[in-house]
């Protein structure tokens, strides 16, 4: 009795323990749902994801989506997208949103798409209600030298077909400022841009930006345009400036060198002064000499000082004259 009691037991536990694993490994819960939902998903494939490392409510949630939406879209699909590190419900929600829309979208191109690292339910949804991508400030200057400010407002609808390896918004923001700037600058006058703001965007539009790029533009609308500085005039003053500094550097040049010049003046006359000096002092030399040859008398020598001292003399009494106030 007790045997029989021990093996109910046992056979319990293990039941109860088979049940947990089964629920645990296996998602009865999502296999029910996707079955009342009129998608069949046997229970073998819900353990292969299981194996795959795959999340079965990942699959089967936008399986349920895509089957009730009538997409004809496979598990194998969806496993392959997801295993690539794509967004399975993302895309399933573009492929309604196209197909809402009467696009021509199918899952090949969507997954591409989304791999490619673009929102391309955003894609789909910009392609029935386009976007408006504004620019930021764009400084341009006239031929007359003032300088422009615009802002234009660029509406843009998403071209599915070249979402795969098109240029994305900063391209065309790059493109319409290359555009304001070429207008801008090609203008005889600011007031003609000011008067005129569609010649922006008529000159915009002829370019073509949208080629190569995910975008197709409908239309380009100044939203703002203001008159900046005048840069012509801040030029000229820029360049009177280094015109003065030039001028006065070099002004500065020939001071220098009339400066060096006087110095080098003044010292060839100390030099001719000390010449004169040195000749001075060979005068008694050759006095004494003639003395002593007899060319020379002693009588010659004192009337010779006495015409010195009466020379000195006669400077004082100049000097004293000329330093005398009542005299002047």
């Amino acid at each position: 009795m007790e045997t029989g009691i021990l093996t109910m037991v046992f056979l319990v536990i293990v039941a109860v323990i088979a049940i947990s694993i089964l629920f645990t490994f296996v998602p009865v819960m999502l296999w029910i749902s996707a079955w009342a939902s009129g998608v069949y998903v046997g229970l073998t494939t819900l353990i292969g994801m299981r194996l795959r490392r795959i999340v079965p409510s990942r699959i089967v949630n936008p399986l349920i989506k895509a089957r009730k939406a009538g997409l004809d879209v496979t598990i194998d699909q969806l496993e392959t997208h997801y295993l690539a590190g794509g967004n399975v419900d993302r895309v399933v929600d573009a492929l309604i949103a196209a197909q809402r829309a009467e696009i021509d979208l199918v899952f090949e191109r969507a997954a591409a798409i989304d791999l490619a690292g673009r929102d391309v339910l955003e894609a789909v949804q910009m392609s029935v209600n386009p976007k408006v991508i504004e620019t930021p400030v764009v400084s341009a200057v006239a031929k007359d030298g003032i300088e422009v400010k615009a802002i234009a407002r660029v509406t843009v609808r998403a071209n599915i077909e070249r979402l795969v390896g098109g240029a994305g918004e900063e391209t065309i923001i790059a493109r319409v400022g290359e555009g304001i700037v070429t207008t801008n600058g090609s203008a005889d006058s600011h007031k003609q841009v000011l008067e005129n703001p569609d010649l922006i965007s008529n000159t915009v539009l002829k370019k073509g930006l949208d080629a190569g790029t995910a975008f197709e533009i409908l239309s380009i609308d100044i939203a703002d345009v203001d008159v900046g500085k005048n840069i012509g005039a801040t030029l000229q003053t820029d360049q009177a400036e280094a015109d003065k500094k030039i001028a006065q550097a070099k002004a500065e040049e020939r001071r220098a060198m009339a400066v060096a010049n006087e110095q080098e003046m003044r010292a060839r006359v100390e030099e001719m002064r000390a010449k004169v000096v040195e000749a001075e002092a060979e005068i008694p030399q050759a006095m004494a000499e003639a003395l002593r040859a007899g060319k020379l008398g002693v009588m010659d020598y004192y009337n010779l000082q006495n015409v010195i001292a009466d020379t000195d003399m006669r400077k004082s009494i100049g000097k004293e004259e000329n330093d005398d106030p009542e005299m002047t």
